[in-house]
């Protein structure tokens, strides 16, 4: 053996035989406890469009989803919507901060984050002006705390949660069992949905929606996020309509004339057959106006995307991520599928530098504006 290989094996061994950069560290599994959360559901402003430019196209805005072959036109890009939003106690005066790594969610509620064991605790006050309830999927409950009013022969008084009218304040108790979390084939941690359940098509075109994140006892941090994920992503692709929301009085010029277009058959018409206040949106946000700050990535960073979509017509959507590759339940792949209400995990690790489009690859769902850009960076 020469002298210099003699010099450098130490090192060559080290590198071969250490861990892997990403082996999660094996800090004990965090105790179970009760997560308490102060959610409300509150009357706001949302602009789809926030600074008013089209990012994909690098021009301002102008809507080009109007009714069926008219021109392109400047119209609202701002509505009143009915948004959970997250309290720091039950008082529900002082709103909890959204940290800069959930900037993204747009006009979805707060995260609502669990370990299996653990019991979620949603104390829910109803701002609004009509009754409104926090529908959870996955986890378990009993009729006070399900959201969801059908008959089922429980009493009124055993379902208060159903439907929480305007000033009142409803406590939902969640526990979280292990078919709530990560199954055989899934990675650390799962997410579910929650929404609002009164009248579930207006309820959720109101903007009442959220997704929590499930993580396995074995792979949690203290917080309850995955030790083997360095950042999480929850994208939720949504064909909002807005002459459904219970608010379309104050955003629309005359809901009672407005007629629910149907696409017409020509596929290259479909995105102009709908008009200006459907929004094809991406958390919220349409033609790529999602702060590119708000979904900025370092290469080689472990990147858990957390997929869903809405309930409307045509919410069948295909995200694509340009520039990188995902793992879907140990499939790779650049692009996922969601049906309606869909929900689907992807993994990342980025390995390409640069400005990327992330979009829905129905055509015309892109083409009316379902695209935001993601960044990856040294």
């Amino acid at each position: 053996m020469t002298r210099s290989l003699r010099s450098i094996l130490p090192a060559l061994l080290a590198l071969a035989f250490a861990p892997p950069a990403w082996t999660p560290t094996h800090a004990p599994a965090p105790t179970a406890r009760t997560r308490t959360y102060y959610l409300a559901a509150d009357e706001v402003t949302w602009d789809y469009v926030p600074g008013g430019q089209d990012a994909i196209a690098g021009h301002p805005y102008v809507d080009s989803a109007f009714f069926a072959k008219a021109p392109p036109q400047v119209v609202s890009t701002t509505y009143h919507k009915v948004l959970y939003r997250e309290y720091t106690d039950s008082s529900f005066t002082t709103l909890k901060p959204r940290p800069p790594e959930w900037a993204h969610l747009g006009f979805l509620g707060p995260v609502i984050r669990a370990v299996v064991g653990d019991t979620i605790r949603v104390v829910f006050r109803n701002n609004a002006h009509r009754p409104y309830s926090v529908h959870p999927h996955g986890v378990f409950y009993d009729k006070n705390s399900e959201g969801a009013p059908y008959s089922d022969g429980v009493s009124a008084a055993n379902k208060t949660g159903d439907s929480v009218p305007p000033a009142a304040t409803h406590v939902y108790v969640w526990p979280v069992p292990a078919r709530a979390g990560p199954g055989p084939m899934d990675g650390s941690s799962v997410m579910w949905m929650y929404h609002s359940h009164v009248d579930e098509v207006r309820d959720i075109n109101s903007g009442l929606f959220g997704a929590m994140i499930i993580t396995a006892r074995s792979k949690a941090r203290t917080d309850g996020s995955p030790n083997d994920v360095d950042r999480e992503i929850v994208a939720t692709f949504a064909q909002v309509h807005e002459e459904d929301s219970w608010l379309a009085s104050e955003n629309l010029p005359s809901p009672d004339s407005i007629q629910h277009l149907q696409p017409i058959p020509s596929p290259s018409e479909r995105q102009a057959s709908y008009p200006w206040f459907v929004k094809f949106t991406i958390n919220g946000f349409t033609r790529g106006s999602m702060p590119l700050s708000s979904l900025t990535l370092r290469r080689g960073q472990r990147v858990r995307w957390y997929l869903m979509s809405s309930t409307n017509d045509f919410d069948v959507h295909a995200p694509h991520w340009h520039g990188n590759t995902t793992l879907i339940a140990g499939m790779r792949t650049d692009v996922a599928v969601l049906s309606f209400m869909g929900m689907t995990i992807a993994d990342m690790q980025p390995d390409n530098l640069g400005t990327w489009l992330f979009h829905c690859h129905v055509s015309f769902h892109n083409a009316a504006g379902m695209a935001v850009r993601y960044l990856v960076t040294p």
